[in-house]
């Protein structure tokens, strides 16, 4: 599966079945976790066969069943902390769609475990994505027009409203949406209003907006990716 059709086929999913994760798939997923940390500097960590942060009251809210799997991401306390953990969280969920998992981010209607990961110094938790084979494979979530998360004079070039196409497909908070991507040239900024969570949904959006427009076709002006060092 190509990085667009994983972006155009992944939705929430909050029921998951009983199938486990094979040790195939453990390995893999740990493995490109790994290569995220390393190239981010955080200290994203797989969490499996841990129920506990998916049992409780704030789950039933949130109508969550079946978690028994999720990705915790962590780092150091920084302003960047929450873009960053949008940006390379969402590398990890789309990566997580191509082996055909399912997966749902999810900012409060947890509990934490502290025994189901490690925190280092000044590190802390900052939210975690649910992982496994999903009961249903979730449904569209409604978007804004483009012209309401852009800028742009005309004539807008074709890998820019790409790029804009795949930034409305990722997942926000409550479906908000709250970001801006601006073109100049082919330089191209990006910004978000503030509210909850944000800032985790802006590094989403921008990972989205790259893979739709193409790397190669632009550079990022101020409002890039997190320039997020350990």
């Amino acid at each position: 599966m190509e990085l667009m059709d994983a972006i155009k086929s992944r939705h929430a999913v909050r029921a998951y079945t009983d199938r486990p994760l094979g040790s195939t798939v453990r390995a893999e997923l740990s493995s490109f976790i790994e290569a995220c940390n390393q190239e981010s500097g955080l200290h994203i960590q797989p969490v499996f066969d841990e129920p506990k942060a998916f049992s409780g009251l704030m789950a039933r809210f949130g109508r969550f069943s079946g978690v028994r799997n999720y990705i915790a991401l962590i780092g150091k306390k920084s302003p960047d902390l929450e873009e960053a953990c949008g940006y390379w969280g969402e590398r990890i969920v789309l990566r997580a769609q191509q082996m055909a998992l399912n997966t749902c981010w999810v900012a409060m209607t947890y509990r934490k475990v502290k025994e189901a990961f490690s925190l280092g110094q000044d590190e802390t938790l900052c939210l975690v994505v649910a992982l496994g084979y999903g009961a249903a494979q979730g449904t569209p979530h409604p978007s804004k027009p483009r012209e309401a998360v852009m800028q742009a004079s005309a004539p807008v070039p074709d890998w820019f409203l790409s790029g804009i196409d795949a930034a409305l497909l990722a997942p926000t908070a409550l479906n908000q949406q709250k970001f801006l991507f601006s073109l100049n040239g082919n330089s191209v900024s990006a910004v978000s209003e503030k509210g909850s969570c944000t800032k985790i949904d802006l590094g989403i959006a921008k990972y989205h907006f790259e893979v739709g427009a193409g790397k190669e076709n632009f550079l990022w002006a101020y409002g890039g990716p997190p320039k997020y060092h350990s």
